[in-house]
């Protein structure tokens, strides 16, 4: 039996891609501004919904900072639907939901559907985000009005913050 080396190569892009992916939403729920930044190109261009457009990964990671520093928690779900690899570049598409609690409203938690438009680009360092688009389709706030929060003993427990630190990307 022949390894087919096009095909393992291609297989191991993807998984790389899909780790940057991934990467990317568990290092925002992390505060991890600085592993966001590495899966960046420094000229990566960014749009969440219709907020206009972000040039450059600093201004990037700017904007991130300043929309979650309130946030009491973050939780990204995010589903790599397609990548399409060519060569040293790819586009992703990536269904995204995610939820976040803030301090200046505490009890009501924020909800964001969308999907992620991105490209990315093969970098000495691995795969990197060059381009992301947040297309929002739809966003709504919800309490607990039933109590079942409390039903469940929930929030918690509460991790310690070094517990959620990832190491750092390898990419």
């Amino acid at each position: 039996m022949s390894i087919d080396h096009g095909a393992l190569a291609a297989l191991l892009d993807r998984q790389a891609i899909e780790d940057t992916l991934y990467g990317y939403a568990a290092r925002i729920d992390m505060r991890d501004h600085e592993g966001v930044r590495v899966l960046l190109t420094d000229d990566v261009v960014a749009e969440y919904g219709n907020n206009g457009s972000l040039q450059g990964a600093d201004e990037v990671i700017r904007y991130i900072h300043e929309f979650t520093e309130d946030a009491v928690w973050e939780h990204h779900l995010i589903s790599v639907y397609e990548v399409s690899i060519d060569g040293d570049t790819a586009t992703a598409l990536i269904y995204h939901t995610s939820h976040q609690m803030f301090g200046s409203a505490p009890g009501v938690v924020h909800k964001i559907v969308g999907r992620y438009h991105d490209e990315l680009r093969r970098t000495p360092d691995g795969w990197k985000i060059s381009r992301l688009m947040l297309e929002i389709l739809w966003a709504d706030r919800a309490t607990d009005a039933t109590g079942y929060l409390d039903l469940i003993n929930g929030t918690g427990p509460r991790m310690p913050q070094d517990r959620h630190r990832m190491p750092s990307p390898a990419v």
